[in-house]
């Protein structure tokens, strides 16, 4: 993505000359430079001419509508940011267009606050992603909006065009294979293999055939030569998976491989050479467990050349919700809202499953929901109590609107009352945020402030 100079025009294309006269005047107000088209197919002539940053474009016009501009636009390539507006909304239409990639779905009359948060956001937010992306070609399903995971990533870019090796430790379902994946890829090797093998998930008497392979006739059920990964994946990379469950015994065999690079099959007498990237990742307290004598000192400071510790998603929370949107809208073929209250609960989950529950929780969200918005409702129960460690009981209606008024109370404070800001952060119109305020000045709460 080619990142615009900061004058690059937005494209304003509107049938009523009037509208384009009001969002032009309001976006010069701000700072932001804008040509104007009368039609989609105007629309496309100014884009063979002229740079644009972003197009703001209502949804009924003449010759050609505003989501087959959308759509006319990204087949010749744009990639840039795209407001739809109507006087006619319909949710067949919002659903098409959020699936084809615009940024958001205004309705007429235009709210211009909310109309300037969403071109600020969808601008700020290009520029902000090209300065940020890391010189990693990361792999999908990895999310890094919090600080935790963008260091992670530094040290994926740090040590991953290496041969050294790399010692992945966290919570089970924190994401270790998909940066494994990831270190892999932007490596010399990336073009090598790149074989896993979960050590706690083979038998101990299967493991080491699994490892360095076995002759024939080396054992009861071995009728015929078998290669092993540390064979087979020579001039690639090796994930060891729940490195501490290995038995000793095969440490000690690993361990000569890690410093001489030669291992023999079960049953064999010819030394083989091996040349691999390894990586070993684990759940457990590897230190505590060297003092407990079950896994090998030794062995451990060769696995350790340099650490990369995935904290639990309790630990990142900034984390959740992007998860939670890249995976319901992988299952769901295209993009999902989720409600307020919806947030509120993945928000306040302590997810001991970390990533991989947050994405079978997904999974059947979207299941149960069987539409791009996302309910309380369609979650596991377990999500739905204040208590989860307690018995799982439903959640009651009284509770989730507890936890609703909650989460846009805190949005107005941290957003110093500006409504607009706390409508995008909760994901839902300023409408329905000004609705939801009145409620709550009804009931007694301050929700003016600072209001803007």
């Amino acid at each position: 993505m080619t990142r615009m100079p900061e004058n690059t025009p937005v494209l304003i294309v509107d049938d009523d000359e009037n509208q384009r006269r009001l969002l032009s005047g309001c976006l010069a107000q701000h700072g932001y430079a804008t040509l104007t088209a009368a039609d989609g197919l105007d629309a496309l002539d100014r884009l063979a001419r002229d740079p644009v940053a972003m197009i703001i474009s209502d949804m009924r016009m003449p010759r050609m509508t505003g989501l087959d501009l959308l759509r006319a636009a990204r087949e010749r390539g744009y990639d840039f940011p795209f407001l739809l507006v109507t006087a006619f909304p319909d949710v067949r239409d919002a659903v098409g267009a959020m699936r084809d990639g615009a940024v958001n779905y205004l309705e007429k009359p235009i709210d211009l606050d909310e109309l300037l948060t969403s071109v600020r956001t969808a601008l700020g937010r290009r520029i902000s992603s090209e300065i940020a992306r890391p010189d990693v070609a990361i792999p999908p399903g990895v999310i890094a909006d919090s600080p935790p995971m963008r260091s992670i990533l530094r040290d994926v870019a740090l040590v991953g065009p290496t041969d050294s090796r790399v010692l992945l430790t966290g919570e089970s379902g924190t994401g270790k294979e998909v940066i494994a994946d990831a270190l892999h890829r932007i490596s010399p090797r990336a073009r090598q293999p790149f074989l896993k093998v979960n050590c706690a998930a083979i038998p101990e008497n299967l493991l080491e055939s699994e490892l360095f392979g076995h002759e024939k006739g080396a054992f009861s059920g071995a009728v015929a030569r078998r290669v092993g990964v540390f064979e087979e994946a020579d001039g690639g990379t090796i994930l060891l998976d729940e490195i501490g469950d290995m038995p000793m015994a095969l440490q000690a065999k690993l361990l000569r491989v890690i410093q001489d690079g030669v291992f023999r099959r079960i049953g064999g007498s010819q030394t083989l050479h091996t040349d691999i990237r390894l990586i070993a990742s684990t759940n457990r307290d590897l230190e505590q467990d060297m003092i407990a004598g079950r896994f090998r000192e030794d062995l451990f400071f060769r696995l350790n050349v340099f650490e990369i510790h995935l904290p639990p998603l309790r630990e990142r929370p900034e984390d959740i919700i992007p998860l939670a949107t890249h995976f319901a809208s992988g299952f769901l073929g295209g993009k999902v809202r989720f409600s307020p209250a919806a947030v509120a609960l993945l928000s306040a989950y302590r997810w001991p499953g970390n990533v991989r529950e947050l994405r079978n929780a997904m999974e059947r969200a979207v299941l149960v929901a069987r539409s791009e918005v996302i309910l309380p409702e369609h979650f596991p129960p377990r999500l739905q109590t204040r208590d989860h460690t307690a018995p799982v009981q439903p959640a009651s209606s009284g509770m989730i609107a507890d936890v609703e008024r909650s989460l846009i109370l805190q949005t107005l404070k941290a957003n110093r009352y500006n409504r607009s800001e706390s409508a995008r952060e909760l994901g839902i119109s300023r409408r329905a945020l000004l609705y939801k305020l009145q409620r709550l000045r009804e009931m007694g709460f301050d929700v003016d402030g600072e209001a803007r």
